[in-house]
């Protein structure tokens, strides 16, 4: 596809997602199905494609993948079948791979996605199989040699094939973030990238704008971050407009993404790809998917995402911005609905929720679900703030404390001294040292400078380490400035 220069492109991009599921055994096999193990400890002559050895589907891994479909919104294949696909690669001790081919658990569905810039988009889903996965090459530089661990092969896999509807890495970002929330809802897989849980290859060409026909793809692989896959997506978009604006063509290829140098690399080309000769699994009969087996799956869904994002913004009243924040993460959501059964106002609860909360787990590097504060906790903080036993500022300090030391509320502000002052004579000698100490800024208030009080008030919570009430301060602060005026 030659393009004149500065001809404007159109990128286009389609995924293959591959998710490992969280069964306790391998699709075909007993095998455990740990990650972290010693090196070729969870194998057996099944997973291992030894000769006289049969395989037996695993029916979790079969209610997983229909739970998936449903959730993406597929269509169910009523009769289901595996077949071979034969390649051979170090870590498939077999030289096939168990997948699906011509009838896959389920085809034409899609994912609604919210961009960076907050619009809604459709992603249709092309399929979603359930295969084996491969083993593990680990090489080693040093001897120049490369050693197979066999204990993934046989983790049961469910690959989810997108449409090519996405155009720019920064779309496939957001598509990646909202497939894998809604995965994560489903409780099927730990969706852990670092651990090759969850696993993106994309094919990515370019086309002139407004063409309907499609550019030469390549295909990326070894992308281990959803950041890695918008990195490596922008280089490759930006290399194949250099090449086509050129007068170069591309050429269709498979291409690794190479953190280290922050380019793609070509791996194989289309003169190299495989053939991979489908053909049916002589060693499984086909399977029915009756509609009580469906049902059944269909009853186990929980509420997604989408749907909780939408019940929080018309139950709760919460702005979209925060109702987005809670539902990216199933426990902030779980915990969120708690509190509201134990306070009103949802939107302070949010406010808490989303600020000074959110804010210490960043600061301690840690999930919500890695920390044990209660909701009854949580909302005697909110309390005591509406109580003026505590200002936000001492609030904050008593959250922290909490979940240091797992102490309740009341004990962590009486241990640590942190109740609001709220004693008019203790204020009023605050004040007056402040008007003392800041003649400069008494000056700007007497001349109708209102925000010069907010400085005051500031530094009364500071001579007070957080504890003055800022209410009181403001208005003993305005009535000596007046009285003084008065007189």
């Amino acid at each position: 596809m030659n393009q004149p220069l500065g001809q404007k492109y159109e990128t286009v991009i389609g995924l293959e997602v591959h998710l490992q599921l969280s069964t306790r055994t391998k699709i075909f096999c007993g095998c455990a199905n740990v990650f972290g193990r010693d090196p070729n400890t969870q194998t057996c002559p099944v997973c291992l494609g030894l000769p006289g050895t049969l395989p037996v589907l695993n029916k979790m891994a079969l209610e997983y993948a229909l739970k998936i479909a449903m959730a993406l919104n597929c269509q169910i294949n009523p009769l289901i079948k595996f077949d071979r696909k034969n390649y051979y690669y170090p870590d498939l001790p077999k030289g096939y791979q168990i997948s699906q081919y011509d009838k896959p658990v389920a085809y034409d569905g899609h994912v609604w996605m919210t961009t960076v810039d907050g619009q809604t988009r459709k992603i249709n889903i092309k399929r979603a199989h359930l295969e084996e996965d491969a083993g593990k090459l680990i090489h080693d530089d040093r001897s120049n040699s490369s050693l197979v661990d066999y204990n993934r092969t046989g983790t049961p896999l469910v690959e989810i094939v997108s449409e090519p509807d996405l155009r720019s890495p920064q779309e496939v970002y957001d598509y990646l973030q909202a497939l894998k929330l809604t995965l994560e809802y489903l409780h099927v897989s730990d969706c852990d990238m670092e651990k090759g849980s969850l696993r993106c290859d994309a094919n990515v060409s370019i086309r002139g704008a407004g063409q309907k026909i499609f550019g030469t793809k390549t295909e990326l692989k070894n992308m281990n971050s959803f950041k890695a896959v918008r990195t490596a997506l922008e280089f490759e978009e930006k290399r194949q407009r250099e090449v086509v604006s050129s007068g170069g063509r591309i050429i269709q290829e498979t291409r690794l993404w190479s953190e280290e140098k922050g380019t793609t690399v070509t791996m194989r080309s289309k003169e190299e790809a495989h053939d991979y000769r489908y053909f049916p699994e002589p060693d499984l009969v086909p399977f029915d998917i009756d509609d009580a087996l469906i049902e059944e799956v269909r009853r186990s869904i929980p509420e997604l995402p989408r749907q909780k994002f939408e019940r929080f913004v018309g139950e709760y009243g919460l702005s979209e911005y925060d109702a987005r924040i809670i539902v990216a993460d199933q426990h902030i959501a779980h915990f969120f609905e708690a509190c509201t059964k134990l306070y009103v106002d949802t939107k302070k609860i949010s406010n808490w929720l989303n600020g000074p909360l959110l804010q210490e787990l960043n600061v301690r590097k840690m999930g919500f679900s890695d920390i044990k504060i209660k909701p009854e906790d949580f909302i005697a903080i909110i309390r005591k703030v509406d109580e003026n036993v505590l200002s936000n500022l001492t609030a904050k300090e008593t959250l922290k404390q909490v979940l240091d030391t797992g102490k309740d509320v009341a004990a962590v502000i009486r241990d640590a001294g942190l109740a609001q002052v709220s004693d008019s004579s203790a204020l009023e000698g605050i004040v007056d040292e402040l008007i003392r100490e800041h003649q400069n800024v008494v000056g700007q208030i007497r001349e109708g400078k209102a925000s010069a009080i907010g400085f005051l008030v500031g530094q009364a919570m500071r001579k007070s380490q957080g504890k003055a009430n800022p209410k009181m301060i403001g208005e003993i602060i305005q009535r000596k400035l007046s009285a003084k005026s008065d007189a």
